[in-house]
């Protein structure tokens, strides 16, 4: 399966995609943000950073790239997008998924791992994993605090559209176990064709029990196969 990482300059987790998806056989090439043409790619990855410093807006500069039009009409003919952390704010940006990443709700930079809930296992990015299994994943944002209109919200619950939802170690959603203020819990959701998915927490960070744990690896094994 051939993936393609899309740099930007502030890029910080372009190499840590490219390792993980290398780690689970992915045929990966990296994409400058200045290029206009995409290599053939089943998956398209929009990595986590700080693109272009956050200037302006979390994702606003990146998301008007030359390559982001290249992405979008791959999107638009049904190529797998993934977007992480900073990845998810540009896809916002670019308006591939509806809603919004605003400021974390206590207004500082957080950076630890927290559990999430997976919402639905039925699609190609997560069908490895069980409803409801419980994941420990790092996350490190600013303007994770997701956000949307009352209309989205409920499309999003109707079409099964979220994908995680952060938890406690028990599995209990509540605004104890909500690190950034995010609407209903929400850490990652899908497009209607439920072939882009925009997620805060870093699933790459976890591909490896040495330095963190394995609970990441299925997000790439469900891709894969």
């Amino acid at each position: 399966m051939k993936s393609s990482v899309i740099v930007f300059p502030g890029s910080n987790c372009d190499r840590d995609i490219a390792v993980a998806l290398e780690k689970m056989q992915f045929k990966n090439q990296m994409v400058w943000h200045k290029e206009t043409k995409l290599p053939k790619s089943d998956l398209i990855v929009v990595p986590g950073g700080f693109s272009y410093g956050d200037y302006l807006r979390s994702g606003a500069i990146a998301g008007k790239s030359l390559i982001i039009n290249e992405v979008v009409k791959a999107a638009n003919d049904g190529c797998l997008i993934l977007g992480i952390c900073n990845g998810f704010q540009i896809l916002t940006e670019t308006g591939l998924l509806k809603g919004a990443l605003l400021r974390n709700e206590n207004l500082k930079f957080i950076n630890k791992d927290v559990n999430i809930k997976v919402i639905n296992n039925t699609t190609k990015f997560t069908k490895k994993y069980k409803k409801n299994q419980i994941l420990k994943i790092n996350i490190a944002h600013n303007e994770g605090n997701f956000f949307t209109d009352p209309s989205h919200l409920q499309e999003l619950n109707k079409e099964n559209l979220i994908a995680f939802k952060y938890c406690d170690e028990n599995g209990e959603i509540s605004k104890k176990s909500n690190p950034n203020g995010s609407m209903e819990n929400i850490a990652g959701i899908y497009n209607l064709k439920k072939n882009i998915l925009g997620m805060m927490p870093h699933p790459e960070r976890m591909v490896d029990e040495l330095i963190s744990n394995k609970d990441g690896i299925n997000l790439f094994s469900s891709l894969i196969n």
